[in-house]
């Protein structure tokens, strides 16, 4: 989980980004990037489904042909292993996932929704209801008021433990341990961290605020109706194999994924460079811009490089993958200071984050840029 190379290269920086208008135009980064770094590839696109189902297979028999012949205390520590290092590679076919909710897996939509729809549902991801409420994080990005995923509260919103819990290092660690366990199903299930509606906007709700359309409605249903199957197939291999086996093969993997999932969006979305803005402020370039490529080390290839090229994917999140690393080095130049790299490694990153960024505000004396929120920590 730490730095990789560039971390000798480009010092972290904790300067504040840009938070006027850049001088360019996001027609104008386009150009600056090769045209076929657009141009989706199925036999590529599949090529590393086929890559991480190999791995994961891989794994998969190691541990269930030669975990248990270990003593019990050195199976119990593979057991943590193998859950640790399967999730990894899972939270890689998540992220495959992830592309197909943006149409860059190949060039035909209904393709892209059924392998999405597929491998979200092995992972207990309702994916056609993820990919609408997704759909709103990128039409909305670092909008106070219209972002869908880790929109930051208000100094007056907070709770009253957050001061004491955020200025001890026993009360931060139980925060970041919430967020890392819990926090993704409680998104899914009450949009935890997420936007406020007028009611509960549950994932797994066919009518959920996030949907617009009836047909949205359906799919939201078929998304319930893949979970519904994976768990019975889970139900199903519990009474066969039992459940600790499940738990161990199954179990531990996804929540590894699960907080991978969490841990990698906060980093990208929370930062105290990085502005928020409230809608009379805000417009979508500046909220795209407004995103931070993190580096993972080796499991930057791992997760396909969502962590390294997020800046990139928020401009053209149509891009496949493969694509976005030298898409990335070619609009550097061009976004210049709006452009934001931290290389700390991801644990001080997240000390750090826990820390500094509490909540959100305008600067004092402001005047005319009143309407851009920054992250604080002092109550």
């Amino acid at each position: 989980m730490g730095a990789g190379g560039r971390m000798s290269t480009v010092p972290p920086s904790l300067d504040r980004a840009p938070s006027s208008k850049p001088p360019f135009t996001l027609a104008e980064i386009k150009r600056s990037i090769p045209p076929h770094c657009f141009q989706r590839s199925l036999i590529t696109s599949f090529s590393y489904v086929v890559y991480d189902l190999l791995v994961a297979s891989f794994l998969y028999y190691a541990a269930t042909s030669y975990i248990h012949l270990l003593p019990a205390l050195s199976a119990g520590f593979a057991w943590l292993i193998y859950a640790y290092v399967q999730g990894c590679v899972l939270t890689g076919f998540w992220v495959i996932a992830h592309e197909c909710g943006h149409h860059a897996f190949s060039d035909y939509k209904w393709l892209d929704d059924t392998v999405g729809f597929i491998l979200h549902s092995a992972l207990l991801v309702p994916y056609f209801s993820w990919k609408y409420s997704h759909r709103r994080h990128h039409s909305n990005t670092n909008s106070i008021e219209r972002d869908e995923v880790f929109v930051p509260k208000r100094k007056e919103g907070l709770g009253s433990l957050a001061k004491y819990m955020t200025n001890n290092p026993i009360g931060r660690t139980i925060i970041i341990a919430f967020k890392l366990t819990l926090g993704w199903p409680l998104y899914l299930m009450r949009n935890f961290y997420g936007s406020h509606f007028e009611r509960l906007a549950y994932h797994f709700d066919p009518y959920t605020p996030t949907s617009d359309s009836k047909r949205e409605q359906f799919h939201i249903f078929l998304s319930d109706m893949g979970i519904l199957s994976v768990g019975f197939l889970l139900y199903r291999l519990a009474l066969a194999r039992g459940i600790p086996w499940v738990m161990c093969v199954y179990g531990g993997p996804l929540l590894v994924v699960n907080g991978y999932l969490v841990l990698i969006t906060w980093l990208q979305h929370t930062h105290p460079s990085v502005p928020h803005y409230e809608l009379e402020e805000w417009d979508w370039l500046r909220g795209a811009l407004s995103t931070v490529d993190r580096d993972y080390g080796i499991l930057n290839k791992v997760f396909h490089n969502i962590t390294d090229t997020h800046v990139a994917h928020h401009l053209f999140s149509t891009m496949p993958h493969y694509h976005a690393m030298e898409a990335t080095k070619a609009i550097k130049p061009m976004l210049g200071e709006y452009y934001r790299f931290d290389g700390t490694s991801v644990m001080s990153s997240i000390w750090r984050e826990a820390k500094e960024c509490l909540y959100v505000e305008a600067d004092e004396n402001e005047g005319a840029n009143k309407g851009v929120l920054w992250f604080k920590n002092k109550i």
